[in-house]
């Protein structure tokens, strides 16, 4: 009986194993790509960016602001990520998900 359990349990984890290696390629690719990508960079204002990307799908609502040591946080969307500005300046820049299983910002559209 434990004889033929164990090609099974054997076939069980090879399989398992084999499933999570490719979807462990297709993050690195995607990873990859976004590297490539033209996002804004740290430091920008609102108007390079705006001045570059052109205008954005959407200005989203503003965040914070209420003490100083909350500063305003401006978010705007464009078609393959959303920068955060915080006053007018870029902060950081992320790449939207590509599918629902990933983990990141969601597209509003």
């Amino acid at each position: 009986m434990t004889f033929r359990l164990f090609p099974l349990l054997a076939a069980l984890g090879l399989a398992v194993f084999a499933s999570n290696a490719g979807a462990d390629t297709l993050l690195m690719e995607r990873t990859q790509k976004e590297a490539g990508m033209s996002m804004p960079t740290r430091g920008m204002t609102m108007a390079q960016v705006e001045s570059r990307y052109g205008a954005p799908l959407s200005k989203l609502d503003p965040r914070g602001g209420g003490k100083p040591q909350h500063p305003v946080i401006n978010r705007w969307e464009y078609d393959n990520f959303i920068v955060y500005f915080e006053r007018s300046h870029v902060i950081d820049s992320v790449a939207k998900r590509a599918d629902s299983n990933e983990i990141g910002p969601k597209s509003r559209h």
